[in-house]
């Protein structure tokens, strides 16, 4: 049987557990010792009720096998758990704070600063695009910043391989993502690609400049219905240091076709390093409109039958 109710000094197999990390609504992560090898790392363990669950258990093994397949200074590392008794994913422990935690403390931050940690996401980004993987669920509560802004990029739970089954959860949230960050493909189930990540990102550097996402209602629906038909509200009118090309890569990283978005991470992060250099599209033309949400709850039941 599966636990995650440890304490302080209690044993898990050959680790001590030091202190709990975070709980989320399938997982509890404790900050443990190696009692092996004297290393600092994280343990992630399944709640008990999903331990039957076959859905479930096939996408903890899929984070499991993609997390030890990645080796990158931005990617958290998985350590080799073979062995164990109980199913668990054992990491790296990552040094640093989550960007949430940054963006709700400090609020706005400045262009530069922005735009340099959205650089070091762009970087891992490519890499985990480069061996055929796509996060699909990147906010900042998935970004860990160290020293310098260094970024590292955690929990592939709902991550896919380029090509993989699809694995499908009843929940509907689980299964695509966080509204406030998903692409619109991954709203309509379309099958996602390193463009959906880019979208993401997107969104997170939106509500690094201006300490808000760009699209909202008083649902989730809402926001996905928001986010379906409409561009995001010209962050330089909620923030007047944002300069008409920073504006123009948000607009472009959060096109609702996927192919009028940045093509790569690469692409993204040169844009990000050389705003000064990027043409200004006029996008005058494009009024938003209101879609009403019940259309939206007609489609999510159809993707869902």
């Amino acid at each position: 049987m599966l636990t995650t109710d440890l304490r302080p000094n209690e044993t898990f197999e050959h680790f001590r557990i030091d202190m709990l990390a975070i709980r989320t609504s399938m997982t509890t992560i404790y900050q443990a010792t190696d009692l092996q090898t004297g290393q600092r790392v994280a343990i992630k363990i399944p709640h008990p009720y999903l331990e039957c669950d076959p859905v479930f258990y096939s996408r903890f093994q899929r984070e499991r096998a993609i997390g030890r397949k990645l080796n990158h200074s931005g990617v958290v590392r998985t350590l080799d758990s073979d062995g164990l008794n109980q199913l668990c994913i054992v990491m790296e422990w990552v040094e640093g704070r989550f960007l949430r935690e940054i963006v709700t403390k400090e609020g706005k931050l400045t262009p530069e600063r922005a735009l340099r940690i959205a650089i070091h996401v762009c970087d891992s980004l490519e890499y985990i695009h480069s061996q055929g993987i796509v996060h699909r669920d990147l906010k900042p509560e998935n970004i860990m910043v160290g020293e310098d802004d260094r970024t590292t990029l955690i929990d592939f739970g709902i991550s896919a391989c380029e090509g993989a089954r699809r694995l499908t959860f009843l929940k509907f949230s689980n299964a695509m993502g966080t509204p406030d960050y998903i692409s619109p493909e991954q709203i309509k189930r379309k099958r996602s690609d390193a463009r959906s990540d880019i979208y993401a990102l997107g969104v997170i550097l939106y509500e690094m400049l201006t300490a808000r996402t760009p699209f909202d209602g008083p649902s989730p629906l809402a926001v996905m219905n928001d986010r379906l038909v409409n561009d995001p509200p010209a962050a330089g009118e909620i923030v007047s240091n944002i300069s008409p090309q920073i504006q123009e890569i948000l607009f472009r990283a959060m096109e609702r076709d996927p192919e009028n978005r940045y093509a790569s991470a690469q692409e993204f992060a040169a844009a990000l390093a050389h705003p000064e250099d990027v043409e200004i599209i006029n996008r005058s033309s494009r009024k938003r409109r209101k879609v009403p949400e019940i259309a939206l709850i007609s489609l999510v039941k159809r993707m869902l039958s």
